[in-house]
């Protein structure tokens, strides 16, 4: 008994519900490895009493949370002030006020922002904590619109290099919102990678979330590279000569993106545009840069100039460099001064070309622009981990406990951060990370936003059955993206796809937050319909309803044995009453509507068949083949009838485009605010994009936007598409 409640103080589940009226009891060594991970020894029972007598101490003598929220209508809980205690105020601004006797209505009348509050009780005990003033509610996106889904990598034009780079977004920004009246376009992460080679290609594991990776560069745009001369000139133009066989062989010889080679080219053409002398107006706006970066910066640059010597991984450093504040680092820093100012260049030059980005969108008449993705985690080597140790769990990973289509759980091999690290700094990573990512976007998508709530954790050397559920500070954690993206004038997008906690749509809902529905999942299998494995896409669960599923999004990497809900539903028997499809007006309004997404098979590969067929050939299908082709046909079957019923579609219709078209004319009769085309969709790419389950047998993040025959289009291609053009005049017209 002590131990689990040594476990809830902590905020650590002792059992869990993977479906309804079933409860899992959650392992002893479980619970002690986690909350070893939290730095509570409870491996005896005599620990176990001596840190819940510690626990329960330090809890009755504190004055104040260790993080103190407050918004218009609800005042903070103070209730371990006693009677006669005063309050402080600092803003953030630097101004003083002072309270007087508490009064939580006051704090939350306070200007918004990240305050400190001060407390003294009358027996002379001072306290103080962070004080977030947040708005109730994000900001909403601007009317309904739509946009584009886009890998960017993906999307090559004849100016890139061998990968869809930042100037091949801003172009497609300026097209899209001026002749296709698009609203938005989404993205991939930009995290900054972990470097290679080889580098993992998924955008879900980064190295950083704080900063985007240079790769994503277009070279000829950065203003050094008109100033290259002589010899310097000279090696830029054979860089491009081969940056320009790269792209040819991608785009005209079917070749795979690869990122390293691509990386290599410019990198050396970074090198020299470094030793260009910069402007006094440039030297200006960099330092301007760096003062506002900060520690954050120089710690990301010195890890990236370390890792030049010593490799990618820091837990295999030297000892005296595993640390940033480590005298190892300091007395290493100075020789390092070059390679540090180097890597700060580069995430100027990026963050330049971003701003060129959503300032493209914004002035094509976009109402939105750039939707940034921010991944769940990151790779446990890479430079965040290493510049904030002590805000991550050591020897921990999060992931997704077992559920009905995925007996062994998931690991994503992405480590979490700490509840009570974040607790204790005013959730200050969480802060930072958020202001970087919106620093130039009209909205931000977050990767498998129940993360704000509880995450899945999984001690290192266990099998993911071997976890448990971690819980955060919702309320704190989403009071600071409220307050953020006010300040960035951003919408969000909460990924609330898979097995999601009762209450956390009605959190997320409340507070502004946009969900995600997919086409295909949006089912009622809340009225006699059957539910878990017995129906087609039984895993593809409505965007209101709670089944127990697979989790569909995870961090995205396909190394990781995440199923995704479309490869889980692929095993689901036809049922006798499948789960009924949702009528248009039954939808939420306040979400991104989507027919398909990166993990998920294209449009006219599951009107067509390709996916089962694709499936089969890996070797992925969970029943007979036979059995999944019928599924597949019963699934199809029963869409078109729908899509004819409503008149979205002729009858006898058997053109794919015209299914295409239908299928987002169904969309548009729902209330959702936002509209997507997954880009491929719009060109008839039957490839998915990621195949979660998969590592070496596809190439999952590595595939140009393709037509139907699987040759690559360019975005000058895509731009003249009549295909193209028919989809996304049926969206402006229907919008209109």
């Amino acid at each position: 008994m002590g131990r689990a409640r040594l476990a809830r103080l902590h905020g650590i589940a002792t059992s869990y519900e993977p479906a309804a009226g079933r409860s899992v009891q959650i392992a002893g060594d479980t619970v002690v490895a986690v909350l070893a991970a939290l730095g509570v020894d409870a491996s005896t029972p005599h620990a176990v009493r001596t840190a819940l007598a510690a626990c329960e101490d330090g809890r009755s003598a504190a004055l104040l949370p260790r993080t103190v929220v407050a918004r218009p209508g609800r005042p903070p809980d103070l209730a371990g002030l006693p009677a006669g205690s005063v309050l402080r105020v600092e803003t953030e601004a630097g101004a003083t006020q002072d309270l007087g006797a508490p009064d939580p209505a006051a704090l939350a009348g306070l200007p918004l922002g990240i305050h400190t509050l001060h407390a003294r009780a009358p027996d002379g005990r001072a306290a103080q904590a962070p004080l977030i003033v947040a708005p109730d509610r994000v900001p909403a996106p601007p009317g309904r619109s739509h946009g584009f889904l886009v890998q960017l990598y993906s999307l090559l034009s004849r100016q890139s290099w061998g990968m869809g780079d930042l100037g091949d977004l801003a172009d497609l920004a300026a097209w899209s919102g001026r002749a296709l009246g698009t609203g938005f376009v989404q993205l991939n992460p930009l995290h900054a990678a972990v470097p290679g080679p080889p580098t993992d290609p998924s955008p879900y594991r980064p190295s950083s979330r704080r900063f985007p990776d240079p790769v994503h560069l277009r070279i000829p745009h950065i203003p050094e590279y008109a100033q290259l001369t002589g010899a310097a000139r000279v090696a830029a133009d054979a860089l491009g000569a081969r940056a320009a066989a790269l792209r040819t062989g991608v785009l005209e010889r079917g070749a795979l993106i690869d990122r390293d080679a691509v990386w290599a080219l410019k990198r050396e053409a970074l090198e020299l545009l470094w030793k260009v002398p910069l402007s006094p107006g440039r030297r200006a706006a960099y330092c301007d840069f760096l003062a506002a970066q900060g520690r954050a910066l120089e710690d990301h640059a010195t890890w990236c100039a370390i890792a030049e010597r010593h490799g990618p991984d820091w837990r295999g450093w030297p000892a005296g460099l595993r640390d940033p504040r480590a005298e190892g680092v300091a007395r290493l820093r100075p020789r390092l001064l070059d390679r540090i100012d180097f890597h700060c260049r580069l995430a100027w030059y990026t963050d330049q070309q971003l701003s060129d980005a959503q300032r493209a969108a914004r002035e094509a008449g976009m109402g939105i622009g750039l939707v940034h993705d921010l991944a769940v985690g990151v790779h446990p080597s890479g430079a965040d981990t290493w510049a904030q140790q002590d805000a991550f769990a050591a020897g921990m990973s999060i992931g997704a406990p077992p559920d009905a289509f995925n007996a062994r759980g998931q690991d994503w091999g992405l480590p979490p951060w700490r509840p009570d690290a974040l607790a204790a700094t005013g959730h200050a990573p969480y802060r930072e990370l958020l202001r970087g990512l919106l620093r130039h976007a009209g909205a931000l998508r977050i990767d498998h936003v129940m993360g704000l709530f509880r995450l899945w954790w999984v001690p290192e050397g266990r099998p993911p059955t071997e976890g448990t559920y971690v819980r955060y500070d919702g309320e704190a954690m989403l009071s600071v993206l409220a307050l953020e993206a006010h300040r960035a004038g951003a919408a969000v997008i909460g990924e609330d796809l898979g097995t999601v906690e009762p209450g956390v749509r009605e959190a997320l809902a409340e507070r502004g937050v946009l969900g995600t529905s997919v086409l295909w999942f949006e089912r009622d299998y809340g009225s006699g319909a059957a539910q878990g494995a017995d129906g087609p896409g039984a895993a593809e669960e409505a965007g209101r309803a709670e089944v127990p599923a697979a989790e569909a999004g995870g961090p995205g990497a396909a190394a990781t044995p995440e199923p995704a809900r479309e490869a889980a539903a692929a095993s689901a028997p036809q049922p006798a009453a499948p789960a009924r499809i949702l009528a248009p007006d039954e939808w939420r309004g306040d979400c991104l509507a989507t027919v398909t997404t990166h993990d998920l098979p294209p449009t006219a590969a599951r009107l067509s068949g390709a996916d089962v067929a694709l499936r089969e050939r890996l070797g992925l299908l969970a029943g007979p083949p036979e059995r999944e082709r019928a599924r597949a046909r019963y699934e199809r079957a029963e869409w078109l009838g729908e899509l004819v019923r409503r008149g979205l579609l002729p009858e006898g219709a058997a053109d794919e485009e015209a299914a295409v078209r239908a299928v987002h004319r169904f969309l548009l009769r729902t209330p959702a605010r936002m509209i997507g085309v997954w880009l491929p969709d719009a060109v008839g790419d039957r490839r998915p994009q990621n195949l979660p389950g998969t590592w070496d047998e596809y190439p999952n993040w590595r595939l140009p936007v393709a037509g139907p025959d699987g040759r690559p289009h360019t975005l000058e291609e895509l731009a003249a598409s009549p295909r193209l053009h028919a989809l996304m005049r049926e969206l402006s017209d229907g919008l209109r």
